[in-house]
């Protein structure tokens, strides 16, 4: 004892501090070279953190001075773009000794251009610390303005300024249109790699290049840059990559070589400005030397680290995830060394991502919008991972455990074992007389004596269909009983209680199949011993299916049904959990009937009963031997209306049972907690997805039609989705290769129809919490159609859906396209998102194309 908790408190803080040492290895630091002198200039946009021009939302005088002082202790050199706004600027910059260049924004508006060029005048005239003058900023790049009207404003400036006059464009604005440069005193050169794309690596002789061919260019002029960085966040262009780091970097190099070289240029830009993220992405709030708090992103001198908080973060995501691998190792050292360090790993990595999302907001300047996506994507990352976990569980303890503790297997009777009396009760209705009878062929076969079979019809209203199977049991004597209800209310669970009613006396075993159900002679031989113990009050198998191996639809059905079976079955059976379902099960009639019977306020009434009796303190026994076989669901109808079924009844009892699950005095054990709670979260995940694919679906269209106010999600959003996606099909696709015995066609099949039921699993989950009562749907395992329906007939919503995310994805191909890493990531996951939506129709082909037949 405690030699495994040194060990469990070992191998949680090893995890932990090597978690640490991977933060360390993430944000290790960037020797860069020096830089010890005063910045060339820097572009000065004096917006305050929540200050947006385009709102006439603009900076007090205070606050100018505030940043003209900060200013000062980096350059002797500001330039500014307007001059209509922010007219004290050369007067505050006259009082730290600093020059200005000086601007007037141009746009497509003549009068404001006007204006703009007045103020310009009268402030140069004004202000003898104004030694130079811009007259536009982009203005052809953007269009406001053609190369003629710009000469013209050119012209005017130059005639009424004794001061050099120039305009700002980039590289190819200069080169195509070479005129401009008669009208000029100097060129005002924009060189701003990261736009180009550039990697960061080779971005200093990118724009020396550019630099020197202007020169060459125009070699009787001045050549000034009038703008020049590198954003420290944002989205990545192609191969340049907005960091710290790399901002650092390249600035660092920049200043060193400009001053080797005596370039004269002004860095984009002093201040970061989020209001410039609404019309230049996110980048375009990045390209301050100081953040927008006024604090310096990185030093001069030294080596760079990327994010400066990484230890607190480190410390904080060991510490979260520290308790709970120190608990389940204490509580499952059982499990082989791999096993453990998998899961204890898993556990380390969802601390890691809820500290990393939680302090998103500390290092991007987020915009209303962005507030909301974090807002509701926060608790939808929050829920991915305890669904990554949940099912992380069942991964490791099925891969890595050294044996079953609860395994049951068939029993052989010894001669003079007692045999009870067991009562097996068939509810039906409305189905094929053919195939009950088969079932009750079955039954009459069965080797054991002390049992009788109750056919109870319910509500079948064609006498053509009942009244064969009533006289077949006539024919199989007293020992087969039929009913016939009519009108009678409580679905199967009404028909099962009326069962109770007219049982043998003699019976202390209730046994429940299913009418399609071909039964093997040794079931009831081989199992009721385990009633011998008081405690057990249910014996379950799985369910199990025949006449499927020729039949397309039918034998991917069959494996998905399987993989719960051998999978989540024995894993719920560890702990006494597992879901009684409501054929090939044996209940001890005394704990059925004492503990209320079956349950008709649910259309779930087994997997009720079967949490009742847990409730009660009984065991459930789970033998994994498929003693009898049915049929599958006849099409994609039926296999998503039982399906949808099962969600439905589920939320009834979650809703109904809840006090159960969280109840300090619950009698139910921890583990059977945990698997109710989670079998169900587990669902809800399907939920998730359709809210999430409709959340998806509008965001995008928002991004395609209104891109100036929608974004794309942050890339440390999507990432995690992804990863989600990637792991639940690993770990499905692996636990399906190592306990069902199918091949990897049969696997790959029964992954589509498994996931071709999210949305009816999705529309069960929901309808089940709004709703109070279902109508329980009967399972259809055959069709008598004259002519066959559109395969799709079943799946329009899936149809809709889909259609709905392929245009999405047209949408944002054409408008978003492949250059942003966010872009790509987006398109993946709408993609990603569409796949169930594939699946429910391929399932619905499948099964249109296999037709009826089984064999």
């Amino acid at each position: 004892m405690q030699k495994s908790f040194w060990r469990a408190l070992a191998l949680s803080l090893t995890i932990a501090v090597l978690n640490f040492g991977l933060w360390a290895w993430l944000n290790r630091p960037t020797p860069i070279a020096d830089w010890n002198g005063q910045v060339g200039g820097f572009a000065f946009s004096a917006f305050q953190r929540y200050q947006d021009p385009t709102k006439d939302i603009y900076p007090s005088e205070a606050e100018l001075a505030g940043d003209i002082r900060l200013m000062a202790q980096y350059t002797r050199r500001i330039r500014t773009y307007a001059s209509l706004e922010s007219p004290q600027i050369p007067r505050l910059a006259r009082l730290y000794d600093m020059k200005v260049m000086a601007g007037a924004w141009l746009d497509r508006r003549a009068d404001h251009n006007d204006r703009e060029l007045e103020a310009l005048v009268t402030l140069s005239r004004k202000y003898d610390n104004i030694e130079r003058a811009i007259v536009g900023n982009e203005s052809v790049l953007r269009g406001d303005v053609s190369v003629d009207q710009l000469i013209g404003y050119l012209d005017r400036a130059r005639a009424q300024l004794d001061i050099p006059v120039s305009t700002a464009e980039p590289f190819f604005v200069w080169e195509r249109n070479p005129e401009l440069a008669r009208h000029v005193d100097f060129i005002t050169v924009h060189l701003l790699p990261y736009w180009e794309r550039i990697p960061r690596k080779d971005a200093i002789g990118f724009t020396l290049g550019q630099y020197q061919q202007l020169k060459r260019l125009f070699p009787d002029k001045p050549v000034v840059i009038g703008e020049i960085g590198w954003p420290s966040n944002g989205d990545r262009k192609e191969y340049a990559r907005p960091t710290l780091a790399n901002e650092a970097q390249f600035l660092r190099e920049w200043f060193n070589l400009a001053a080797r070289e005596n370039i004269d240029y002004y860095v984009m830009e002093a201040f970061d400005q989020p209001w410039k993220e609404a019309n230049e992405g996110r980048a375009g709030a990045y390209w301050g030397v100081l953040n927008a708090n006024r604090q310096p992103k990185f030093a001069f001198t030294g080596s760079v680290v990327e994010d400066t908080t990484w230890p607190w973060k480190a410390a904080a995501a060991s510490l979260l995830a520290l308790l709970p691998m120190f608990w389940f190792a204490r509580h499952f050292m059982r499990f082989r060394t791999a096993g453990l360090w998998f899961f204890l790993v898993l556990i380390q990595l969802g601390g890691t991502l809820l500290v990393w999302s939680a302090t998103l907001p500390y290092d991007f300047y987020l915009s209303p919008l962005d507030w909301t996506m974090l807002t509701l994507l926060l608790p939808a990352q929050f829920a991915i991972i305890l669904v990554l976990l949940i099912n992380g569980f069942e991964f490791t303890e099925v891969i890595w455990r050294p044996r079953w503790i609860r395994h049951f297997g068939l029993l052989t009777p010894q001669p003079g074992d007692p045999q009870p009396f067991v009562s097996i009760h068939l509810a039906c209705y409305n189905e094929p007389p053919e195939m009950v009878i088969l079932t009750l062929d079955s039954l009459a076969a069965l080797d054991y004596e002390n049992f009788e079979v109750l056919v109870i019809d319910n509500n079948t209203r064609n006498p053509e269909v009942w009244k064969p199977l009533e006289a077949y049991c006539e024919k199989h004597g007293p020992r087969f009983r039929f009913f016939h209800l009519e009108p009678w209310p409580g679905f199967k669970a009404g028909a099962l209680n009326y069962g109770l009613t007219v049982t043998d006396p003699r019976a202390e075993v209730i046994a429940v199949v299913d009418a399609d159900y071909e039964v093997r002679k040794d079931w009831l031989r081989a199992l009721t011993g385990y009633f011998r113990d008081p405690k057990v009050a249910v014996v379950q198998c799985p369910q199990a299916h025949r006449d499927w191996e020729h039949n397309a639809f039918r034998r991917m059905c069959n494996w998905e049904y399987d993989g719960f079976f051998r999978i989540g079955m024995h894993h719920r059976n560890e702990r006494n959990a597992i879901i009684q379902h409501g054929t090939m099960t044996m209940v001890r009639k005394a704990t059925l009937v004492d503990t209320g019977s079956w349950s008709e306020w649910t259309i779930c009434e087994d997997a009720e009963l079967g949490l009742r009796l847990m409730h009660a303190g009984y065991d459930l026994v789970y033998v994994d031997e498929a003693i009898g076989k049915g049929l599958t669901p006849a099409d994609f109808k039926a296999y998503k209306s039982q399906r949808y079924r099962w969600a439905f009844g589920a939320m009834q009892i979650m809703k109904a049972r809840w006090d159960w699950m969280v109840s300090g005095d619950s009698p139910l054990s921890r583990g059977q907690k945990f698997h109710f709670l989670t079998g169900w979260f587990s669902w809800f995940a399907d939920a998730l997805h359709l809210v999430f694919t409709l959340m998806a679906i509008a965001w995008t269209v928002g991004m395609v039609g209104w891109p100036q106010y929608f974004a794309l999600p942050l890339q440390l959003f999507l990432v995690p989705i992804i990863g989600f996606f990637v792991c639940k099909a690993v770990f499905g696709i692996v636990l399906y290769r190592v306990r069902v015995p199918c091949s990897w066609k049969d696997t790959i099949m029964a992954s589509i129809a498994s996931m071709g039921l999210s949305h009816a699993i999705a529309r069960g989950i929901f309808q089940g919490l709004w709703q109070k009562k279902g109508e329980f749907i009967r399972t259809a395992k055959s069709r008598r159609l004259g002519v066959k329906p559109s395969p799709f007939t079943a799946v329009r919503e899936e149809g809709l859906m889909l259609v709905a995310l392929a245009a999405c994805i047209v949408g944002m191909v054409h408008s978003v396209g492949f250059n942003y890493v966010e872009g790509k990531l987006w398109i993946a996951i709408l993609a990603a998102q569409s796949i169930p939506y594939v699946s429910a129709l391929i399932g619905a082909w499948v099964a249109h194309r296999s037709g009826d037949a089984a064999g």
